[in-house]
């Protein structure tokens, strides 16, 4: 057999073996157990495609067809670069995937001059755990490895990602003398013995032939790879020599992918999706990430604009900021997988809680709404004149996660790479949604954004102005706390009250003498030994504040009070081993150890091991739990829940028997939160994951801020503007908060439409000193009584005007000085300065406001 036809051969087989759609990519043994039969997997190739036929041109855009059309987009393509530009027809704006003028680029060189004309991008691991990069059009689109096909409403575009051209790995290390010398050269002419000796160097002492790595580059080694097929060489003769001198050597394969994505118009939006089932890559090269459209909608360094970013409560990066010194933007959807653990979060920084992105210019705007696989997606950002002259946004994806295992024996430690066992199941969707200049703003796409949750379910029922006719107080109650207590000298757990429930009716009726209405109280560390308490998968209300018959006493209370009563509750954090068992109910992680959390050490930014840890509790446990839960609770008749971690975090199980990817944890999650939300009717939850809003009544620690992240340049309340009117919500506990002046925080919650929101216990403060619960230092009620009642008559008096009214606009009339505006007209206008301003017919006091327009 010729060595060119074996090549091919084993090409062949390699490819089959390889691209399976992501069924079967990983190195470890255990990957290859659990890998679908080879021989049943249709290999996967670059489909043929079809030319494609022009439906319209526009003149503006030379060199596209046009491919799909309504009323308010048109859609078209370039099929020589594969670039596509949305037209919207009521503004006239033309929004491209790549920058128009990306050739003149005077900053961009070699690989980020490239960027500049790709649509997506993959960054992909080596067997050695190594990452590198390849995109779509220095590694598809240049070597014309693309193909198209048509959609109903747009286009489905093929590409190829390298090819299987020969290697390195295709010559001996090693050959022995003779066969070197009468097997090979004596059949080459002068130019191919040339080639050959230069890539070869004679050991005499062993009578071989060894080969030289560094010369085999470039030219060096097409010819070299010439000459060995010329001579017959085949890789029978290449497995003959490797075992004749004891060689292993594993073949990684070829570094072939393929990705498809799909463009169509739905609409007034372009849907672009790229599904799991057109993902395909080689078993060594299992792709980390996907990067879609990395230049869509790109500003130039001369045009004025921002880009959005979901940071906290919301935040914007101007282009051209002049900020070259400072890392580009990076967060991860819904905040860390904690099972993953990839980056460690500083205690400042702000979750990125609604998955979107948008660009913003004077003359139109886009949104990007991540909709499909937004449990494993990443918003990224950044400047012009750092690595080209643009300014852009754009989402990327995990497809296979990886880490680190680290081998010990005597005086050797190695390091090897462990890869998830299979890629996130889901398909990657981004929805993007255009509007004119008249809606250019955060507060324009806000409402874009607040539309497409109403229509898609993503957001509750509003309610009447008679049922929101007061803003809610919100109070967090601790109720009894875990110590380590010693008999003996011998350590045993005991649980401690902060708060009795006869204790907390006490500060209840002391706040409703102060005129404190509509209070919503989350009543933390009631069951299961505190607030560090057990798995809820069976309930029992702590003795120590009062029992069962307590709880229900202070249930009726609250409840003819008029009080909202939510036992707090930890679903997926694990704060006890007592009745749990981490290797069987623990998240794995990807070294298939139970996932352990660490609470932050707030002064030193980082997790500490001085104080006790809680376990990630496996997604595939939610289900049982959520049912055990709501069983135990029904008797005990509170009305509501509240969840502390449940809108809060998303996290993975890579247990590889038992696999759920963040994709497929989320649908688990709201599976939990519908049933919690259909048993216990009332939910108040901490933090405020888009997908936990459809079934909420109420958010405490919502986003009231952003990270402030260096690259930022205003902090703005997209969050605020999406979910007011919807959800009452509020931020952090004022005094466990950074605030330090009780002013401020009233300015913010009127500005924001906030509720006010405090955390206490009935004990004195010093109790807590010294153990777990030392941040709590400053929760003892007596001191924050009357400024709670004061900040919430304050406050009330505002934004009861504005209770089940979406918030249209926000904006910043001057340093310091912000206006909220409301449904209706109402609004208020809010000075952070320590002088007065005139603004808006308005003289505006010093840290105060005024209110203006149509108020109910």
């Amino acid at each position: 057999m010729k060595y060119a036809a074996a090549k091919k051969i084993t090409g062949i087989l390699l490819v089959s073996s390889l691209l399976l759609s992501g069924c079967q990519f990983s190195p470890s043994t255990a990957a290859r157990e659990t890998a679908a039969d080879v021989s049943q997997v249709e290999t996967p190739s670059l489909p043929p495609g079809e030319k494609l036929k022009s439906a319209f041109s526009d003149t503006r855009i030379p060199g596209m067809i046009g491919i799909a059309r309504n009323n308010a987009l048109q859609l078209l393509i370039n099929e020589e670069t594969a670039e596509i530009a949305v037209i919207h027809s009521k503004s006239g704006q033309i929004w491209r995937s790549n920058p128009e003028e990306r050739e003149k680029d005077g900053i961009a060189a070699g690989i980020n001059k490239d960027l500049l004309s790709s649509q997506s991008r993959l960054s992909f691991f080596n067997s050695s755990g190594q990452s590198s990069m390849v995109n779509s059009f220095t590694d598809s689109v240049r070597h014309k490895q693309v193909s198209y096909e048509t959609l109903p409403n747009g286009v489905r575009v093929h590409y190829q990602f390298g090819n299987t051209e020969r290697s390195i790995e295709d010559l001996p290390v090693k050959i022995s003398k003779e066969r070197f010398e009468q097997y090979v050269l004596a059949k080459l002419d002068k130019s191919g013995e040339r080639a050959l000796k230069v890539g070869y160097a004679e050991d005499k002492d062993e009578g071989v032939y060894n080969r030289i790595d560094k010369a085999m580059q470039g030219l060096q080694l097409t010819r070299a790879l010439k000459a060995f097929e010329d001579a017959g060489y085949t890789e029978e003769d290449l497995v003959k020599d490797h075992t004749e001198h004891g060689i292993e050597q594993e073949r990684s394969g070829p570094r072939l992918f393929m990705l498809t994505m799909e463009y169509e118009l739905d609409g007034e939006q372009l849907k672009v999706r790229v599904p799991a089932s057109g993902i395909h890559f080689p078993e060594e090269y299992p792709i980390n990430t996907l990067s879609v459209l990395e230049y869509f909608g790109a500003g130039g360094s001369k045009e004025e604009g921002s880009i959005l970013v979901p940071d906290g409560s919301g935040a914007l990066i101007h282009f051209n900021n002049g900020k070259l010194q400072y890392p580009s933007y990076q967060q991860d959807i819904y905040g860390p997988d904690l099972t993953m653990k990839l980056r460690e979060a500083s205690s400042s920084e702000s979750k990125a809680r609604l998955p979107v992105f948008g660009v913003i210019r004077p003359e139109g705007a886009f949104l990007g709404i991540i909709e499909e696989g937004d449990a494993v997606a990443v918003v990224n950002a950044d400047i012009s004149g750092k690595l080209n002259s643009y300014n852009n946004v754009y989402p990327s994806f995990y497809v296979v996660n990886k880490s680190d295992i680290t081998l010990q024996s005597s005086d050797m430690v190695r390091t090897l790479p462990k890869f998830q066992n299979k890629p996130t199941s889901s398909d990657f969707v981004v929805r993007y949604a255009f509007v004119g200049e008249e809606q250019a703003s955060y507060s324009g796409l806000a409402s874009l954004y607040r539309e497409y949750l109403v229509q898609t379910g993503g957001l509750p029922e509003m309610k009447s102005s008679e049922e929101q006719s007061t803003i809610p107080f919100y109070l967090k109650l601790f109720g009894g706390m875990t110590t380590r207590q010693h008999m003996l000298g011998i350590p045993y757990n005991s649980t401690e009250a902060l708060t009795t429930f006869d204790e907390g009716k006490e500060i209840l009726s002391k706040l409703m003498e102060k005129n404190v209405s509509n209070i919503q109280v989350r009543y933390a560390g009631w069951f299961n030994g505190g607030l560090h308490h057990r798995l809820p998968d069976s309930i029992k209300v702590d003795g120590v504040i009062g029992g069962k018959k307590g709880m229900k006493d202070f249930s009726a209370f609250t409840s003819e009070a008029g009080i909202g009563f939510y036992p707090d509750v930890a679903v997926l954090n694990v704060q006890s081993k007592k009745g749990f068992s981490p290797s069987n109910e623990a998240s794995r992680s990807l070294t298939q150890e139970p996932a352990v959390l660490y609470p932050m050490d707030l002064a030193l930014e980082r997790r500490t091991k001085d104080v006790s840890a809680s376990y990630v509790l496996s997604p595939n446990e939610i289900d049982d739990v959520t049912t055990d839960m709501l069983k135990d609770m029904e008797p005990l008749q509170a009305g509501g829940i509240s969840l502390k971690d449940m809108a809060e975090q998303l996290n993975s199980d890579m247990n590889p028997k038992k696999l759920l990817d963040r994709t497929q944890a989320l649908d688990t999650v709201r599976k939990s939160l519908d049933q919690i939300k259909q048993q216990a009717g009332s939910i108040v939850a901490e933090g405020g994951n888009a997908y936990a809003l459809p079934y909420i009544t109420g958010l405490t620690d919502a986003p009231m801020s952003s990270s402030r992240f260096k690259l930022e340049d205003e902090e703005v309340p997209f969050f605020q503007l999406v979910v007011h009117g919807r959800i009452p919500y509020t931020g952090s506990p004022y005094n466990l908060s950074t605030y330090t002046d009780a002013r401020q925080y009233v300015l913010k919650l009127i500005e924001y439409g906030a509720s006010p929101y405090f955390a206490w216990f009935n004990a004195p403060g010093h109790v807590v000193k010294e153990t777990d619960y030392n941040h709590l230092y400053a929760a003892n009620y007596e001191q924050w009584m009357d400024l709670a009642a004061e900040v919430y008559t304050e406050v009330s008096q505002v934004n009861k005007s504005f209770t089940g009214r979406p918030m249209i606009t926000h904006e910043s009339l001057s340093e310091g000085v912000f206006r909220t505006t409301y449904e209706g007209g109402g609004y208020v206008i809010v000075n952070y300065n320590d002088s007065s301003v005139e603004v808006e017919n308005h003289t505006v006091e010093a840290l105060s406001y005024v209110t203006g327009g149509e108020q109910l």
